[in-house]
């Protein structure tokens, strides 16, 4: 464990893509014992002493609070930082940014639009840089996700989850993740909204060493019928708004409902990423039902992020 924990100091957290199957499964088991150590009471300041400046570009309840009260318990400080706040919101380039920030802090998370500013970030910053949401990834939402259903379905190789909506964000990392714990993922969207076919591309070649099914399907039952997990999201995106409406009326069979959820497996368990548009992507019914854990997935997300920034800080 030492040696892996060397590895990954100083690395970047950008995409589930770039690490190992190893060092996947080793960020999911340092959060489940962080976790367990939390909830007996057991200190654990690993960040003693050390800083993470968050450049926030999108507004966020989870992953700001998250990081920042992670980075408290880890014996550290976060800095809050939003466009209004920092020279960035009035036009100093990424470059800049990255070259001051990383003399003063230990690490820099960011949640941002374009997924290429994360990339120039990393690039010119010489602490590591933490993806905290872009519009083509969200990696820190599926390594929590991942450490949900390991708890509630006792493993990740071999459960089949079901994502139904957007071929968004979130669709793209829980590729990435099924494919390198050997969790089979199948993503139901309308036609013209499936993933980027090139993310799928990549994460089934890693599915390869796994052995991982990655599929994608219009029909939503097809897609939830026997899954373990059931996953969706909103259908509008931030920054997409203007065209909710539209969405919707493409989305509308899509809705998690319990008509869908009794094709499920009948100890199937649902997720989102949450802020949930309650009677759109998700009914109440399903929301508050017996099968959701989608608060303890939020939860998670504090001790999935606690994991990344003590192995990569």
């Amino acid at each position: 464990m030492q040696e892996l924990n060397n590895t990954l100091r100083g690395r970047d957290f950008i995409s589930i893509h770039d690490f190992t199957i190893e060092e996947i499964d080793y960020m999911l088991e340092t959060g489940a014992i962080l976790k367990k150590e939390l909830k007996s009471g057991i200190p654990h300041p690993h960040l003693a002493g050390k800083t993470l400046g968050m450049i926030f570009q999108k507004s966020s309840t989870r992953t700001r609070v998250a990081f920042e009260v992670g980075m408290y318990q880890l014996g550290g400080h976060a800095l809050f930082l939003s466009p209004r706040d920092i020279q960035i919101g009035r036009g100093e380039t990424i470059k800049d940014t990255a070259q001051v920030l990383s003399r003063m802090v230990n690490g820099i998370m960011i949640r941002t639009f374009a997924h290429e500013e994360v990339l120039e970030l990393a690039r010119w910053s010489d602490v590591p840089v933490i993806n905290g949401l872009t519009d083509l990834l969200h990696p820190t939402q599926v390594i929590g996700d991942m450490i949900t259903i390991r708890e509630h379905q006792g493993g990740l190789k071999g459960i089949k989850l079901a994502f139904v909506g957007d071929g968004n964000n979130v669709a793209h990392s829980l590729l990435f993740g099924g494919a390198k714990v050997g969790m089979d993922v199948v993503i139901a969207s309308p036609k013209g909204f499936e993933p980027d076919p090139v993310i799928l591309e990549k994460a089934r070649q890693d599915a390869k060493q796994t052995g991982a099914k990655l599929w994608v399907v219009e029909d939503p039952a097809e897609a939830i019928a026997g899954a373990d997990v059931v996953y969706t999201d909103v259908w509008a995106s931030m920054g997409e708004e203007a065209q909710a409406d539209t969405k919707e009326k493409q989305f509308l069979k899509y809705q998690v409902n319990s008509k869908l959820m009794s094709l499920a497996h009948r100890n199937a368990i649902v997720l989102h990423c949450l802020p949930a548009k309650r009677g759109k992507e998700i009914t109440d019914e399903v929301m508050d039902g017996p099968q959701s854990v989608v608060f303890d997935e939020a939860e998670n997300r504090l001790h999935a992020h606690k994991a990344i920034m003590a192995l990569v800080m």
